[in-house]
């Protein structure tokens, strides 16, 4: 684990340019792996600097009080990620923070549409490298209620073209596993950018299937659902591995057709876990030459995404912040991140494949 630790410090903390920043650097991704319990800045400081007062004010200083940037060392560890395995495709889903009290950043009572609850916390916004079976964040964004100049749809999309623009080895899709976030603006957004986009639809957004535009048999607007139900005897079977469980395979029905939605010509594709059903899952993407059973797969790799968010991002406290500094926090899960990947690099998570995975044709 040492390894894979200074490796990837040294990797990812040239934008520290004194060597007192990287050392601590250093010595908050260790505390973040070994440390047992909560991550506390008091319990990290005891672990890996022998405690004391002056030593645990050191340590919060450079997360909460430091002057140092968190986005160049976001940026260097995508640029380590995606020249160490082949990437899959980028993932962007919510993360529901429960916290109680006032004394940390963000905190409030929200309502969560991935979870369709409400409750007290904060609401954040990941981006995931996924590769092989395994998935750790390269990126973060808070949503901090009230904010005039930031919506919901606005933090949830905040640096992603950019993030899947700069890697190396390739533009791969965007994966928007946020509901109700596939809009017009959204779409063009993507567009612009030239990032593909596979976005989660709800079952009632409404579109026009293309081939009854053309034939002038009507250009009604259906919902998705009916949409997918028309095509139903288009459905083919598709394996897929399951992310909760290791090995196991499961077996789902997808169809796809091509529909006029938020004022472009996408490809509707759903999946059916019950053929006698309604389907259980709706996708809309620019990628409309791309086989749906592929484009399928590539979704699951938001299984992945909140099987670690639920598991191995708390091995390396991610949620663990507490404090008013938006910096802080910054600071705080963009490390974590860094600890997190190093667990993946040290093989404590599934290592990554040695082939590269298939490009579903645009």
């Amino acid at each position: 684990m040492d390894e894979a630790v200074e490796e990837l410090c040294g990797a990812v903390f040239p934008s520290l340019r004194r060597r007192d920043q990287r050392e601590r650097g250093r010595q908050y991704v260790r505390g973040l792996i070994t440390v047992e319990g909560r991550k506390s800045i008091r319990n990290m400081a005891h672990q890996t600097g022998g405690g004391g007062p002056a030593e645990e004010q050191a340590l919060h200083h450079f997360i909460a009080g430091s002057t140092w940037e968190w986005q160049p060392i976001r940026a260097a560890l995508t640029r380590y990620l995606t020249r160490a395995a082949p990437l899959n495709a980028w993932v962007v889903q919510p993360m529901a923070i429960p916290r109680g009290g006032e004394h940390s950043v963000g905190v409030g009572n929200r309502f969560d549409p991935y979870q369709g609850q409400m409750f007290q916390g904060q609401q954040a916004f990941g981006t995931w490298f996924t590769s092989g079976g395994v998935a750790t964040p390269v990126g973060w964004r808070m949503h901090r209620e009230g904010d005039p100049d930031e919506s919901y749809e606005s933090c949830a999309l905040a640096g992603v073209a950019e993030i899947a623009r700069s890697a190396d080895g390739g533009v791969r899709p965007v994966v928007l596993d946020v509901p109700d976030i596939a809009t017009r603006a959204t779409v063009s957004r993507f567009a612009q950018a030239r990032v593909p986009l596979v976005a989660r639809v709800g079952a009632g957004a409404r579109m026009v299937p293309v081939d009854a535009r053309r034939s002038g048999s009507g250009a009604v607007p259906m919902t998705a659902r009916d949409v997918l139900q028309s095509v139903r005897g288009l459905r083919a079977p598709l394996e897929w591995v399951d992310p909760d469980r290791p090995g196991a395979r499961q077996s789902s029905l997808v169809a796809g057709v091509r529909v006029l939605f938020a004022g472009r010509e996408m490809l509707l594709f759903g999946e059916w876990t019950d053929a006698r059903r309604q389907p259980v899952q709706a996708w809309v993407t620019d990628l409309t030459r791309a086989a749906p059973a592929a484009l399928l797969r590539m979704t699951k790799e938001t299984g992945r995404v909140s099987r670690a968010a639920g598991t191995s991002l708390g091995r390396v406290g991610l949620r663990d912040f507490t404090g008013r500094s938006p910096a802080g926090w910054h600071r705080h899960v963009t490390l974590a991140s860094v600890a997190h990947a190093a667990l993946w690099q040290s093989g404590a998570l599934t290592p990554p494949p040695t082939t590269p995975p298939a490009t579903p044709t645009t």
